[in-house]
């Protein structure tokens, strides 16, 4: 059954009391809270310039990294740290040092184990982190230029594997988190953001200058195929039905869906500005997009392939990735 704009709204209105938009705002250096009307509730601060964040399997914390520097062309040393703040309470109860590996960027959460992937950009490496204890667990190389973002393979018994995107040698590392094994795969040029399908056996990585998605397979740590896309994408997001993949592309400035079963586009949805973040919420309808620099945030109905909201930030504050959040 298909659903109507109507429909998805008002199953967001009856829950509305217990959801928040959760936005990290990089230009402010904190997490905003917004209604889903795109109101502000308020705001905790973090690091300087965050990046990337990831939810505790439980909803209970964000886990943020703290890179330190607006972007990621710009110099600077750059901070080391990754926040941590409780959803609930509205504060950030702690931070997770990463010692020598600085400028953190992507971070990626394995459900069955709470452990976090957190790549660095100086030097280009991967961190292993206990996410429940919020220590350091390992360490590893990558071997690949500007390791950007990171996402965990499948495992019965956590993940086995990090794949990470080397956004300027445009390759993918594949590390084994046990013995530090390491394997380069190739990809498009920069390589960013990643999902894994439905049922974790591929991996989808967005190639920005290529204008493609590079398939890998995960039980051969091989690439197996390619997607051709619109103009830059650089975040994904797959649907929890497993047969569509959502995007954005900042060179073309609209949302890109994807339809699996064809492995080719079959909607667009023009916004203003470069759109640089993609995540959808729990349930697969709705999918949440930001501008950097118009401080905008556009909210879309997947199923109607549709904008519906569109709001603002306060000038200057920087939305970057964009989650939904529910507070008991």
């Amino acid at each position: 059954m298909r659903l109507t704009l109507g429909t998805v709204l008002f199953s967001c209105l009856l829950s509305a009391e217990q959801q928040v938009l959760l936005v990290l705002l990089k230009g402010a250096n904190a997490l905003g809270y917004y209604t889903m009307d795109g109101q502000p509730v308020a705001k905790v601060a973090v690091g300087e310039h965050p990046h990337e964040m990831v939810l505790s399997t439980d909803g209970r914390y964000a886990y943020i990294t703290d890179n330190g520097v607006m972007r990621i062309e710009n110099a600077g040393r750059g901070g080391n740290t990754v926040s941590v703040v409780d959803i609930a309470a509205k504060k950030r109860v702690d931070t997770i040092g990463l010692g020598r590996n600085r400028r953190p960027h992507g971070i990626s959460l394995d459900p069955v184990t709470g452990r976090l992937a957190v790549t660095s950009e100086s030097p280009d490496g991967l961190v292993l982190l206990d996410g429940l204890r919020r220590r350091v667990l390992k360490r590893f190389e990558t071997g690949g230029n500007t390791s950007h973002m990171v996402a965990f393979g499948p495992g019965k018994s956590g993940a086995e594997y990090a794949y990470v995107s080397n956004s300027g040698s445009g390759d993918i590392s594949v590390v084994q988190l046990t013995t530090g094994e390491l394997k380069l795969l190739p990809a498009g040029r920069r390589p960013e953001g990643s999902v894994l399908s439905r049922d974790g056996k591929l991996l989808y990585v967005c190639n920005r200058e290529s204008d493609t998605i590079t398939v890998i397979d995960t039980e051969r740590r091989g690439v197996v195929g390619e997607i051709k896309t619109g103009r830059g994408p650089v975040r994904i997001a797959a649907t929890p039905d497993g047969r569509m993949l959502i995007y954005a592309c900042m060179h073309g400035r609209y949302i890109e869906f994807t339809d699996l079963e064809v492995r080719r586009p079959v909607a667009r949805i023009p916004v203003k500005g470069d759109p640089i973040s993609l995540n959808i919420s729990p349930d697969g309808k709705l999918a949440f997009a930001s501008v950097e620099e118009l401080d905008t945030v556009y909210v879309i109905s997947v199923p109607d392939r549709k904008l519906v909201k569109t709001f603002q930030v306060e000038k200057g504050f920087g939305p970057d990735p964009v989650m939904m959040a529910t507070i008991p």
